[in-house]
């Protein structure tokens, strides 16, 4: 079975590509904690950039379901806090995170890209977080950081799909480029690291940045949030009742083309 995670190194660049084209990239445990791996080895290599993409037709459709009928509310609930320990590993980072996204992304993949500090998406991407559908708190607080507590609560609440000309236009991402520009972006994102030395750098984040200045009086609010709302009972049968709706993405393999 093909590695779900490729990890590419150039000097201080660290490029992390989802490789799971085949499940649109969906986040299953697997990936996820190879992800985990690769931040904390690019942390020790100490990698001023660090990207994330996704190969195929989009970013990451975000939490794989595939086999949830095979796993307890235990099971779930522990992937899920895995994901927001990720998160939280990005969020607080020392690099300069680029998520650079393209096609439909959900869940827990539009937090992945929420997460990085610069957030760069293709014309045709599109975002949606239907997570409190089925009762469940995961980058809440970090979207509302993003976007104002006001946006985030009607996208939320409604479960709204947004373009990439609306996540620009509410700032949630930085700038929309199609992935051929994307080496441009990585290019420009070396040279803004390069004007400061690490320690400067770091301390910039930790000052400035409106997600970073919280990240660490957060973290334990955010993870108790998310396990209140991931333990309160029933959690699985209200996924898949989500899911027998036909409101999250396939993430089952693409039929084979027929012979012509």
């Amino acid at each position: 079975m093909d590695a779900p995670l490729r990890i590419e190194t150039e000097g201080e660049l660290t490029t992390l590509v989802l490789q799971r084209p085949d499940k649109r990239n969906a986040l299953s445990a697997e990936l996820v904690d190879r992800l985990q791996d690769a931040v904390h080895q690019a942390h020790q290599r100490r990698a001023r950039v660090l990207v994330l993409r996704g190969e195929g037709r989009n970013f990451s459709a975000g939490f794989d379901f595939a086999d949830i009928a095979e796993q307890s509310e235990g099971d779930l609930l522990l992937r899920f806090v895995r994901i927001e320990q990720l998160l939280q590993a990005l969020a607080s980072s020392p690099c300069l995170t680029v998520g650079l996204a393209q096609g439909r992304n959900f869940g827990a993949g539009v937090d992945l890209l929420a997460a990085c500090r610069l957030r760069v998406a293709a014309a045709d991407a599109t975002f949606r977080m239907p997570g409190l559908q089925f009762g469940l708190l995961l980058g809440t607080r970090r979207f509302g950081d993003i976007v104002g507590r006001d946006t985030a609560a009607r996208v939320l609440q409604g479960a709204l799909t947004f373009d990439a000309g609306q996540a620009l236009a509410m700032g949630f991402v930085h700038q929309c480029a199609e992935p051929a520009q994307w080496p441009a972006v990585v290019a420009d994102a070396r040279s803004q690291v390069a004007a400061l030395d690490d320690d400067s750098r770091e301390a910039l984040y930790r000052t400035l940045s409106p997600t970073d200045a919280h990240a660490h009086a957060h973290a334990d609010s955010d993870l108790a949030a998310l396990v209140r709302s991931a333990a309160r009972p029933g959690l699985k049968e209200r996924v898949a009742r989500y899911l027998a709706a036909g409101r999250l993405p396939d993430t089952r393999p693409a039929a084979p083309p027929e012979a012509p």
